[in-house]
């Protein structure tokens, strides 16, 4: 085989690849069929009609648009994650800029592979999106935001500053002015790296076709998640600090958003899941059994608080970055006041070092959403009665009904038909059907 073949050979699994899976036997029959074309410019002509049917109906521009966007927001991800000179623990910096990034590319393709291709619907592809985008966003800020809390300054004023921050005198020691003073260490990378994993799993797993998640589910889940993280996000903007909270609405102004936040915690999943067992249907129409019902109330709630936990925590640090790069955010967040150079740097180092604890928030949130929904489901989905249930094996699919006993031959079978119903009742019942003929021969008259 020449080499022209080889690289036509493999422009065509190419391009099968690119097709859907329903139209792959499609692009191998036109690919097929060029032979039957005589050579040369006929033929070349051919392949080159059929290369453009499938640019246009093999997703071409929305899947390599995609896969172009993807490129590039990892790039950039991976760069602001990427340990600059200065920087302290350069191998777990960069074990940190390059495992999310490829398991954020990755864990998609083992999706196909292991769960099927995606649920169709909106709420599943914006689900996807917003979590690849939201976790890409987040590996940036994170990143950018633990440089700038632990590199030392230059300026003895500020070198006070950061001294305080790091607890104190003891921890200055060793410092060298312009570098930082430490790092990600392995404990937190390996964190980090298991949340995104879970994160970005179990969004696949929800919007997967296999999972078998209605639309529904997914749509009141995403919607809930979004409510509860808008909410989140303008009671703790800065971080989970009592001092950063509602910089734009001090003192009593946020108590109203507070409670609604406290309700939304634990009240947004168990909504959801409620209104996910009502809504869900199966394809005729007819509501599911229970176990499926369940399983949709607790995938609404998870989905619920998952959903907030990352909106807030991605658009919050977002927000902390944007303060240690633009005056205006930081002069608009603190109604206008004039700071001081020595007052910015510690309140933007304060407020990088408090949005550390959105980590707890991406912990935690979806915890409480299992437990809330799993309760919710429970009591306005109760199992139905053993006296309710038709007869069976436990609820199962029925078993095989008992089996017949073996009847008489042809000609007793005869005999025992003349043999009265009353004599027959009155007769103990007989242990084989020996003692039944001799017995019902004693009633015969």
């Amino acid at each position: 085989m020449s080499r022209l073949t080889q690289v036509m050979a493999a422009a065509r699994r190419g391009a099968a690849w690119l097709l859907p899976a329903g139209r792959r036997d499609w692009a191998a029959a036109v690919w097929a069929e060029a032979h039957e074309v005589p050579p040369g410019l006929a033929r070349l002509a051919w392949r080159a009609g059929g290369a453009w049917v499938l640019a246009r109906e093999a997703l071409l521009p929305r899947r390599l648009g995609r896969a172009a966007l993807f490129a590039v927001a990892a790039c950039f991800a991976a760069w602001a994650a990427w340990p600059r000179p200065w920087a302290g623990h350069v191998a777990e910096g960069r074990f940190n800029a390059i495992a999310p990034v490829l398991v954020v590319g990755v864990l998609p393709l083992l999706s196909r592979r292991f769960f099927g291709p995606a649920s169709p619907g909106r709420a599943g592809r914006f689900l996807r999106v917003f979590c690849c985008g939201a976790t890409l966003a987040l590996l940036s800020t994170q990143t950018i935001l633990l440089v700038f809390t632990m590199r030392t300054p230059t300026q003895p004023a500020y070198r006070s500053i950061f001294c305080d921050s790091q607890g104190g005198s003891p921890g200055c020691v060793g410092v060298v002015p312009g570098r930082s003073s430490g790092g990600p260490t392995w404990q937190g990378e390996i964190l980090v790296l298991l949340l995104i994993i879970g994160y970005v799993g179990v969004t696949l797993f929800l919007t997967s076709r296999r999972s078998q998640v209605a639309r529904s589910t997914l749509a009141i889940g995403t919607g809930i998640g979004l409510l509860f993280g808008g909410v989140m996000y303008a009671v703790d903007p800065l971080g989970l600090q009592k001092w950063a909270t509602n910089p734009w609405l001090p003192g009593s102004k946020a108590d109203p958003l507070v409670a609604l936040a406290w309700i939304l915690l634990f009240g947004g999943p168990a909504a959801a899941a409620v209104l996910a067992a009502r809504r869900c249907r199966d394809p005729g129409g007819a509501r599911p059994p229970h176990n499926i019902r369940i399983g949709q109330a607790i995938a609404a709630g998870v989905l619920a608080n998952g959903t907030a936990a990352l909106f807030t925590t991605a658009l919050g640090t977002g927000t902390v970055m944007l303060t240690l790069r633009s005056p205006w955010l930081l002069h608009w967040l603190n109604h206008g006041q004039h700071l001081t150079a020595i007052a910015t740097y510690r309140y933007q180092l304060s407020v990088g070092n408090g949005a550390g604890a959105y980590v707890l928030m991406l912990i935690t949130f979806p915890v409480i959403g299992l437990i809330m929904s799993a309760l919710a489901a429970g009591v306005a989905n109760p199992a139905p009665s053993q006296s309710s249930r038709p007869p069976g094996n436990g609820g199962g699919p029925p078993g095989p009904g008992p089996k017949p006993e073996p009847g008489p031959p042809d000609g007793e079978r005869a005999e025992a038909d003349r043999v009265p119903a009353p004599a027959l009742f009155s007769v103990p019942a007989p242990r084989s059907n020996s003692v039944l003929y001799s017995s019902n021969a004693s009633f015969a008259p």
